[in-house]
């Protein structure tokens, strides 16, 4: 009997804390490695409201087999602020989106969206650093990639966002945290730049507009999505139709659980 069933008193318990509960995916991805590996680990979902965060944070702590947890929507803001240590990526990125508890039960934190995305490009073989990347969006996701991005040693960094001020303050902090790093603010144009990184939710829907402009897709590019599904999003199907190349959003979240793992010491590291 796998791990996963076989729960006994000297099992270690992780959760994945959001409200709402029901879509969380990250037990249905650790419960099965935990299993497939022989991991004496279970993941389970945590469904604590907003107004009674602190509470609950408090009892998790007192479990003394309770190691962490993911964290998700709408909680990885407060949780930050709940944290006794915070890593970079989280400090830069003002969120967490995990967060485990050490010996002596103090909370550390960290967020992994960013890193997450840039090990799955590196491990297709699409290599960042010293290129030139145009990212759309500098929303939450966006700003944990162009911080990973900076960190990861681009060539050059250009920002472009609906609201072009949002563009202009994440431009701002990315540029006072890595300032050997060019970072721009610019238009949805990748004049320059060899890869595009679409972070804004335009392609959850097939009606959805797309975030750069169909003529400006050549065949040199490199065109990026963080959206799951669909795995195709409108502006990959119009990539590969020009012959660019492409990157799906599920090597984000792929590479996002391993290195959640090995932070939280449930998946080695």
């Amino acid at each position: 009997m796998g791990a996963t069933l076989d729960i006994t008193g000297k099992t270690r318990v992780f959760g994945c804390i959001a409200d709402p509960i029901d879509h969380v995916r990250a037990p249905m991805v650790f419960n099965p490695i935990f299993e497939s590996r022989g991991i004496d680990a279970v993941m389970v979902p945590v469904h604590v409201p907003p107004d009674r965060l602190e509470a609950a944070v408090a009892g998790l702590k007192a479990q003394r087999n309770f190691g962490g947890m993911a964290v998700t929507v709408p909680h990885k803001l407060r949780l930050m602020a709940l944290c006794d240590e915070v890593g970079r990526q989280g400090r830069l990125v003002g969120a967490v989106n995990a967060v485990k508890f050490d010996a002596e039960r103090r909370m550390i934190g960290d967020n992994f969206d960013g890193a997450g995305f840039v090990a799955g490009m590196r491990a297709e073989g699409h290599e960042v650093n010293g290129r030139a990347v145009l990212q759309l969006g500098a929303g939450g996701a966006g700003r944990a990639i162009a911080f990973a991005l900076a960190d990861a040693g681009v060539g050059r960094l250009v920002i472009h966002n609906r609201t072009r001020s949002k563009a202009e303050e994440l431009a701002a902090a990315v540029s006072a945290a890595y300032p050997k790093i060019p970072v721009a603010v610019g238009e949805a144009a990748p004049d320059g730049c060899e890869i595009v990184v679409n972070t804004t939710s335009a392609g959850l829907h097939d009606t959805d507009p797309l975030p750069i402009e169909e003529g400006l897709l050549t065949s040199d590019l490199l065109i990026s999505e963080i959206i799951m599904i669909p795995e195709r999003t409108r502006l990959l199907e119009r990539a590969l139709e020009k012959g660019c190349k492409v990157h799906y959003g599920r090597h984000m979240l792929d590479h996002q659980i391993t290195l959640i793992g090995e932070f939280l010491g449930c998946l080695g590291g």
